[in-house]
């Protein structure tokens, strides 16, 4: 086992806990919010910092100002001056980077596919689900109504959506931003986990 996972995912799809079972069949280690506690560590921002921005856009987000110093490091004057929402992208950007360097894993969201687009070993893909499905998930894990169910749902995706669409040249959900998209309404948690295993199988005898 050589590959990196990433994965997108809509909320109540299921992403999660799919990458998690993946990992588990490989014994390799699933980042989620693990993540953040690394990155709090090497970045030195405190940890619940950057929960508070953790894949949630900001309005002001300059692209070309964020790229141009994370080109030129740190040091850079322009760091100085960035919104902290800004330094905490970068701070999760150089975590990412350094996780997938220490050998294989799945890391789920933020950007982690807008990441580590350059390295080779890495499968890129994007998890998503029928409305009804992914509805009655978030009611029976939050004990949520319908309505508030579908309405969680629609917000946290359009907040990943914003955050991946401001922070990465790709777009969100978009077939051509990933190496494979699933629908695992179709075949539930267990065959999507199949499946995605067989994938990887697949790629890493392909690599070989």
């Amino acid at each position: 086992m050589n590959t990196v996972i990433t994965i997108g995912r809509q909320f109540g799809s299921a992403g999660r806990e799919i990458g998690q079972k993946v990992a588990a069949h490989f014994g390799i280690k699933c980042y989620d919010k693990e993540l953040l506690s690394r990155a709090a560590k090497e970045s030195g921002f405190c940890e619940e910092m950057l929960e508070n921005h953790d894949e949630r856009p900001t309005s002001s987000f300059l692209y070309n100002l964020v790229m141009d110093t994370y080109s030129f490091g740190y040091n850079a004057s322009h760091f100085v001056d960035m919104p902290i929402s800004h330094k905490v992208f970068l701070a999760q950007f150089d975590t990412i980077k350094n996780i997938a360097a220490e050998g294989p894993c799945v890391i789920v969201g933020r950007c982690a596919d807008y990441a580590l687009n350059d390295m080779k070993n890495c499968l890129h893909v994007f998890i998503y689900g029928d409305e009804k499905t992914k509805t009655q998930r978030i009611m029976e894990k939050y004990n949520l109504d319908s309505y508030k169910a579908k309405d969680m749902c629609n917000k946290k995706d359009k907040q990943r959506q914003s955050y991946y669409n401001y922070y990465s040249s790709k777009k969100w959900g978009r077939a051509d931003s990933y190496n494979l998209c699933i629908n695992s309404s179709v075949l539930g948690v267990d065959g999507t986990v199949k499946l995605l295993i067989q994938y990887i199988e697949d790629f890493e005898a392909c690599q070989k």
